[in-house]
């Protein structure tokens, strides 16, 4: 008799959960679908009838992981009264979020993959978009606060949403190398250094 519309004995997404520290802590390349299973609790048949590759997996768990994890870092860029707060707090939630000891340090969309991989790049072009939409909520913000006049006309808004963004990719690679939470809001401090320059404030 098929399988077929029997309810899964396991909890889908409690295991998506698993698999997404798993790939969070050692990369895409890095996790084995053995390492999979072990971790979700399930076999690899159960693994391929619930995801449907290793790939898919993945996708689905970043995709999770976006939701899940974080989201404070996001909300605060339009939570503070200015762009200047709106930045600041974007990198010190990061430093929070980023070196919480309970879960993988770093970021899963900055770490997950960086070199071609074996889903025929698929992994890596899903972590650039997701990288360059984290840039792009940078920006808007930025380019908001240009429309309403708290930052001059001629601020370029491109170049310090790179700048920020690249910034935090960095505390993410320092998370990971086990910056603990004072060396990572160091780092959002020398960071916001740099505003008045970006700004052309004195």
């Amino acid at each position: 008799m098929s399988d077929r519309g029997r309810p899964r004995s396991f909890d889908r997404t409690a295991a998506l959960r698993q698999a997404m520290e798993l790939f969070w802590a050692k990369g895409y390349e890095g996790t084995s679908i053995a390492d999979l299973t072990a971790a979700m609790g399930i076999g690899s048949p159960s693994l391929y009838a619930a995801f449907g590759s290793k790939e898919a997996l993945f996708l689905e768990a970043t995709e999770y992981y976006t939701q899940a994890e974080g989201t404070e870092i996001w909300a605060a860029l339009d939570k503070a009264p200015t762009a200047c707060k709106a930045v600041e707090n974007f990198l010190r939630q990061t430093a929070r979020a980023y070196s919480q000891s309970d879960r993988p340090q770093g970021c899963l969309i900055a770490l997950g993959a960086l070199h071609e991989d074996s889903s025929s790049g698929a992994i890596c072009d899903d972590l650039r978009r997701r990288r360059a939409e984290n840039r792009t909520a940078l920006l808007r913000r930025l380019e908001r606060a240009v429309a309403e006049g708290e930052l001059p006309a001629g601020f370029d808004s491109g170049t310090a949403a790179t700048f920020y963004a690249t910034v935090q990719h960095g505390m993410s690679i320092q998370a990971r190398d086990g910056a603990s939470r004072a060396a990572l809001l160091a780092t959002v401090a020398g960071a916001m250094a740099a505003w008045q320059g970006l700004a052309g404030t004195t």
